[in-house]
């Protein structure tokens, strides 16, 4: 496989011009949907080529990206295609650049999207508090739509595509799809139990597919260089491509990194970002977002855990949104508990009791602990607490505040025992109180 640093959807962010219509034609923009509509491939091919690419969602599952098109069942009527731009997940930034630097990639994405698997109309739905990237998107959009390249008969010929902007009001809970479909809906964005899943039953009642952004800005790419050029990129046929890294904490070079899918998380921290800042010692990695299980020294520098979607995966965490942050020695894991779970608390939607009570409680118990005043009972009540959050509820919120405070507290109860028997912080928390 090939672990070359080639960039695909960053390609273009050193130039800042490639907002704009005509930079992005110059640098093969548009090329990928014109060749499918001028060599009249079929829509069954295109999804082929996506599924030989081995191209799986970015947004956080890894569901692979050609295979979720074909569940779409070929029916008369309104199919829609909902662009998952939410991007709630803590740690992550990467849709942010995507859209601002390059949002012509995105909307091409979308219409090849939408050919491969016959919709005519498609929802960006962009997080509320990006502003920003939502005015980019907008006006890449009035572009695309001047020069027929969107909307009635694209790039003259006689399919129909029509793309909307739809801002959210800031609630993680619209990142989960069909939290986003009641919310595009004008409801409450409360999670849909699930069957029936999307693709047969979506928005509005019709077939919906559900794609992240940098899912789909990997596609033109895809078109235009071939399935086997995407496949070979990667550690296998079943994690190919890259993967954006949006990496965070106290390493010496935070930022965005676009990487082959494979290399190791030992290898982003020390090569790509220039190690632990002040010569301290690390001490643990959150590789997914805050909804990702946490890792370990031992994992990342003995273990070499690999950062694919299935070598995490067989680690007990996840790839999940790509947010990797980083924490030195000095940091206090109770207090990393304490405020994620009052995070996951928060963001809760209420529907399901498991959720709305379990994430109360979780937060209360390792706040109280963080501030000194826990007792020893405390951790085998969040032990018990843990697998009754999980695999009990709508959706995979619980889930997620469960998977987090139950890896801290596996790997690193001696810190919570700490906190008890000494009555604070041993680390010196500034956040203790």
């Amino acid at each position: 496989m090939n672990f070359t640093l080639e960039k695909i959807v960053t390609s273009r962010f050193e130039d800042p011009a490639c907002q704009k219509i005509d930079a992005y034609e110059k640098t093969s923009g548009y090329q990928a949907i014109r060749s499918i509509l001028d060599k009249n491939i079929s829509s069954e091919d295109v999804i082929e080529i996506v599924k030989t690419s081995g191209l799986r969602g970015r947004g956080g599952a890894g569901f692979p990206c050609g295979l979720k098109w074909s569940f779409v069942p070929k029916v008369d009527g309104p199919k829609y295609l909902a662009v998952n731009a939410d991007e709630g997940e803590p740690g992550t930034f990467k849709d942010r650049e995507l859209m601002l630097r390059d949002p012509h990639q995105l909307i091409e994405g979308i219409l090849i999207t939408c050919y491969a698997v016959g919709i005519e109309k498609a929802y960006i739905y962009i997080r509320g508090e990006y502003s920003a990237p939502m005015l980019v998107v907008e006006k890449a959009l009035r572009e695309a739509y001047e020069r027929d390249y969107v909307g009635k008969n694209v790039f003259g010929s006689n399919f129909d595509c029509d793309i909307y902007v739809h801002s959210g009001a800031g609630a993680y809970i619209c990142g989960e799809e069909t939290g986003l479909l009641e919310s595009l809906e004008g409801k409450r964005g409360h999670p849909r139990l699930k069957p029936p899943f999307p693709a047969v039953e979506g928005l509005y009642g019709r077939p919906t597919v559900i794609n992240n952004v940098e899912t789909l800005s990997n596609l033109p790419h895809i078109i235009n260089k071939g399935a086997d050029w995407f496949s070979q990129i990667g550690i296998n046929e079943k994690n190919s491509g890259t993967r954006m890294y949006c990496v965070s904490g106290h390493v010496k070079k935070p930022g965005l990194y676009e990487l082959p899918l494979g290399l190791t998380c030992e290898e982003i921290i020390e090569e790509h970002c220039g190690g632990i800042i002040d010569g301290k010692k690390l001490k643990a990695v959150i590789p997914g977002g805050a909804s990702a299980p946490v890792l370990t020294s031992k994992e990342v520098y003995e273990d070499k855990i690999k950062m694919d979607f299935d070598s995490l995966a067989a680690a007990g965490s996840m790839g999940g949104s790509g947010g990797v942050v980083v924490m030195d020695e000095s940091t206090c894991m109770v207090e990393v508990a304490a405020r994620l779970s009052r995070f996951f608390e928060h963001e809760s939607c209420g529907q399901c009791s498991v959720c709305r009570e379990g994430t109360g409680w979780v937060s209360e118990i390792i706040s109280r602990i963080e501030s000194g005043k826990g007792v020893k009972e405390d951790i085998s009540t969040l032990k018990s607490i843990d697998p009754n959050m999980r695999g009990n509820t709508i959706c995979v919120l619980s889930d997620a505040c469960a998977m987090m405070f139950g890896a801290i507290l596996n790997k690193f109860q001696n810190e919570f025992e700490e906190h008890i028997s000494k009555k604070c912080c041993p680390l010196n928390s500034p956040y203790s109180v």
